[in-house]
């Protein structure tokens, strides 16, 4: 027998990242974050096992008591057939009744917005964990930058020192 191209992780525990947003805590100010369940077809899940998605431009909006996301892109599985999914459909998240209402309650009167911040496999299960934030500023965005710039310089000199 052969083995198969991907592997499932061993434990219910255990994390394999798919995807990851890494400009979402550059222009954003996160304050808190959810894991949420993903509602996937068939064929969206094994070209999730091959790696392949992206959600740099995803989020989630709260909609009829229900969070929804958008603009997560899942591209068709290869070896599907007729019945392969719509790329950049709109999926629902699963998340429990009194997160959805803190949710409506921080995007619809503070407002803030849900984005993605990464994509994995936790066990056998799609999660992805949101972000609920405010975008930032340019002059923010500087001082991130200058910031990280001096903790690169300070390493730095102390790699050098040692």
């Amino acid at each position: 027998m052969s083995k198969p191209t991907t592997t499932l992780p061993k434990s219910k525990n255990e994390v394999r990242q798919i995807a990851r947003n890494k400009r979402a805590r550059f222009d954003y100010e996160i304050t808190e974050t959810w894991e949420a369940g993903v509602m996937l077809l068939g064929t969206e899940v094994k070209s999730l096992r091959a790696g392949r998605a992206t959600i740099n431009d995803a989020y989630g909006i709260v909609k009829d008591g229900e969070v929804w996301l958008i603009n997560m892109h899942v591209p068709p599985y290869e070896q599907g057939n007729q019945f392969n999914h719509d790329p950049v459909r709109t999926r629902k998240l699963l998340l429990r009744g009194r997160e959805i209402k803190r949710l409506i309650g921080a995007v619809e009167r503070q407002g803030l917005t849900l984005i993605a911040l990464e994509l994995y496999f936790k066990g056998s299960h799609a999660k992805i964990r949101l972000g609920l934030g405010r975008g930032k500023k340019v002059h923010d965005k500087r001082e991130t930058l200058k910031r990280k710039e001096g903790e690169r310089e300070m390493a730095r000199a102390l790699k050098v020192r040692s």
